[in-house]
């Protein structure tokens, strides 16, 4: 298993010497990879009363394309994830350069994490329709990977018209890995079909997480694509004790969990977060869990 690390931006915020000490610290004790959230918009929660606790305009998020080229060059070893970028309300070809732009100032450390979003506040104010951005999703990865692979691409979608373009730079191998975050069997099977992974975020260690990882190799053989070729990622956090990570990692390595990232600041669904929200409770709570886990990866 990789272990990573999720960028806690709505606790320590994000100027550059707070972003850079952040990652390389992650670098320094060994997480493999570095993930950021996506929002663009957040509501003003005074005009929406009934609105609860999802994103509102109070929580801090960079751009994670600029964040990572930023941290890119901060950094040596570390990838970056986007977990996950909203790209239903994105343009296609606009996501497939930056996307392509950072893997090659990284030197090929970015993996792409996509989701089709929950909030039609952004969507509205981006210009994006809100009702088709799954179906619409799938094509866009279509897009991105032609656009990727060659100089010069001709597409005809349903969304999407390319005349005989292409970005220029392309990506160091002429890819980058695409996961897919989600749990609705539609994007099970759109994994199964296009994915390189799964951010899987619904189920706790048990029988659902192990009865969904089952029929995502079952779409995944059915679309005629060896099932290890697909990862599985999913997020653990530092709340509790040494024992209890030592087992949840057990477990989630049995299950066959590719990638596990920290996240110490979700409290969401099963999720728990660490009490702290300093910029030192995020680094001393990483370090303790790498020193616990570190002999399980």
């Amino acid at each position: 298993m990789k272990l990573g690390i999720t960028l806690p931006l709505t606790d320590i915020h994000g100027d550059p010497a707070t972003v850079r000490d952040f990652a390389q610290a992650a670098e320094g004790l060994g997480y493999q990879h570095l993930g950021a959230p996506d929002h663009v918009l957040g509501v003003n929660v005074a005009s929406r009363p009934d609105w609860g606790a999802r994103n509102t305009s109070k929580d801090f998020f960079h751009d994670p394309f600029v964040l990572f080229g930023f941290l890119s060059a901060c950094t040596r070893t570390i990838e970056f994830s986007t977990q996950v970028l909203i790209l239903a309300q994105r343009q296609t070809v606009l996501v497939a350069k930056q996307a392509a732009s950072l893997d090659v100032l990284s030197g090929g450390r970015f993996r792409l994490g996509v989701g089709i979003g929950w909030n039609p506040v952004e969507f509205l104010g981006l210009n994006e329709n809100f009702a088709n951005r799954g179906k619409r999703s799938a094509e866009q990865v279509e897009v991105m990977r032609a656009l990727w692979a060659e100089p010069h691409v001709s597409f005809k979608g349903e969304w999407h018209t390319i005349e005989d373009a292409g970005i220029n730079p392309l990506p160091l191998t002429r890819r980058v890995p695409i996961w897919f975050g989600g749990h609705d069997e539609r994007t099970l099977q759109r994994i199964a079909k296009h994915g390189d992974g799964w951010i899987m975020l619904s189920y706790p260690v048990g029988r659902e997480a192990e009865a969904a990882f089952a029929k995502l190799r079952a779409f995944t053989v059915a679309a005629g694509r060896n099932p290890a070729a697909v990862g599985i990622g999913v997020w653990v956090s530092a709340a509790g004790d040494e024992k209890s990570w030592r087992d949840e990692l057990a477990a989630w390595r049995k299950a066959g969990v590719t990638h596990v990232t920290l996240n110490n600041g979700y409290a969401r669904y099963h999720h728990k977060r660490i009490a702290g929200r300093t910029m030192k409770d995020h680094v001393d709570a990483m370090k303790r869990y790498r020193a616990a886990v570190g002999d399980l990866l």
